[in-house]
């Protein structure tokens, strides 16, 4: 909550210094050129935005969430579109206004005659193509590597917006306050993104050096993988993070999966447990020892940080037993544990779950059947865990189920900062 508001307050005081610099810099005597204006700096500052919440930058990642994060970055990223798209039809519209020109020969002259209009068109079809593989109905049709590979032209966009700035905006040259103010904005941003997408990651793992030194099969369809490496002792991972895995064999290494820590780091190695939900997944039961792993993270805030009161409830769907294993093998102070199934046959690491459970005083109930009647209703909650409002609720499953869940759980009555979830995608 401390991360969220400060993020708030942060972007709340860049929109009161934009303000600030823009009505400083004297307005124009074309209503629709002011209106363009402030329209093209409120997306250039959106922009900056996006780029900040997308970097991964550990501190706000452990606190917020990648998953909210990715989310705040894919709106935020709707309103640059829109604010562009103002920017482009009130400045146009403006000087047309102001001349004999048409709307569209007055774009292409602009185009033609001052310096950095071009760069902005161009920079916008970037955004628009950009935004349209966002939408829902064509992300959901595209691979990840194949959107991201889109999405990376984000960057060109930026640096061709920023020249524009530079060149044609008038509160960015307003003053040199308002000039030192617009470097700052866009050295933050841009910095951001070269640590916490560039050099973390590529420091981590020279460091780090990770290999495959196991391969588990823990059902017909479920395989744990183990990673060893170089100082794991000083990798910043915490039980219910997750990593971006990229297993570097000729056929794998340009795809990255986002999976769960299954056990606690120890200070030796690493375990993910997967599912094989897809091609990428599956060949993973092939995997090699010795194969080299280069791993982004530690990523995501479901992590005992989090903890408002000293006993809670752990509820998995499913393989999103994964980082509810690890958390209850962290985890101090009595922990009630709820794994959700559709048969017992599909309870995978439930062999460890019982002896953790064992080990730490914590009750363990396995829940089988299918999915109506609702076997997680509030009535069965109340039952499992009378105390469920006094404690701590970690939930992670299938998007459904977590859903369905999160509804019963405020029909309950539990405190909206005692319900700690994160859904696990790379692009929200």
């Amino acid at each position: 909550m401390v991360a969220r508001t400060g993020l708030y307050a942060v972007l709340a005081a860049n929109v009161a210094a934009v303000l600030y610099f823009f009505s400083a810099a004297g307005f124009a005597s074309n209503a629709l050129i002011v209106l363009g204006r402030l329209t093209g700096l409120t997306g250039a500052l959106l922009m900056a935005f996006q780029l900040v919440l997308v970097a991964r930058l550990p501190w706000l990642d452990r606190r917020i969430g990648m998953d909210r994060l990715t989310s705040w970055h894919r709106w935020t990223g709707f309103s640059v579109l829109w604010a562009l798209l103002a920017h482009a039809v009130f400045i146009t519209f403006g000087y047309a206004q102001s001349s004999s020109l048409d709307p569209v020969n007055q774009i292409i002259d602009l185009a033609e005659t001052v310096e950095g209009v071009l760069r902005a068109v161009v920079a916008f079809g970037i955004i628009i193509v950009i935004g349209v593989v966002s939408a829902r109905f064509a992300r959901r049709r595209l691979a990840y590597e194949t959107w991201h590979f889109i999405h990376l032209y984000t960057y060109v966009a930026v640096v061709l917006a920023f020249t524009h700035q530079v060149a044609v905006g008038t509160s960015f040259t307003s003053s040199s306050a308002a000039t030192a103010y617009w470097y700052g904005v866009w050295g933050v941003a841009l910095g951001s993104v070269f640590v916490g997408r560039l050099v973390l990651p590529l420091w981590r793992n020279w460091r780090h050096q990770f290999r495959v030194s196991a391969v588990v099969p823990e059902s017909h369809n479920v395989v744990s993988i183990y990673i060893t490496g170089r100082d794991l002792d000083k990798l910043p991972a915490r039980a219910g993070q997750f990593f971006l895995w990229r297993f570097l064999t000729k056929d794998r290494w340009w795809q990255a999966n986002p999976f769960s820590l299954s056990a606690a780091p120890d200070g030796t190695q690493l375990r993910l447990t997967a599912k094989a939900a897809g091609e990428g997944s599956a060949a993973l039961r092939h995997m090699k020892v010795g194969t080299r792993v280069f791993a982004e993270g530690p990523y995501g805030a479901f992590t005992a940080m989090h903890r408002t009161r000293p006993e809670a409830v752990l509820i998995a769907g499913g393989v999103g037993v994964t980082p509810i294993r690890a958390l209850l093998e962290e985890l101090h102070g009595h922990a009630v544990v709820i794994y959700r199934v559709a048969s017992d046959q599909d309870a995978v690491l439930y062999g460890e779950l019982a002896e953790l459970a064992q080990m730490k005083g914590a009750e363990l109930h396995l829940v089988s059947g299918p999915v109506v009647p609702d076997k997680l209703a509030p009535a069965e909650l109340s039952r499992l865990v009378p105390d469920i409002t006094d404690r701590d609720v970690f939930l992670c499953g299938p998007p459904p189920m977590m859903n369905a869940v999160i509804g019963n759980l405020r029909e309950l009555g539990v405190p909206k900062e005692q319900v700690h979830f994160e859904r696990f995608s790379l692009a929200g």
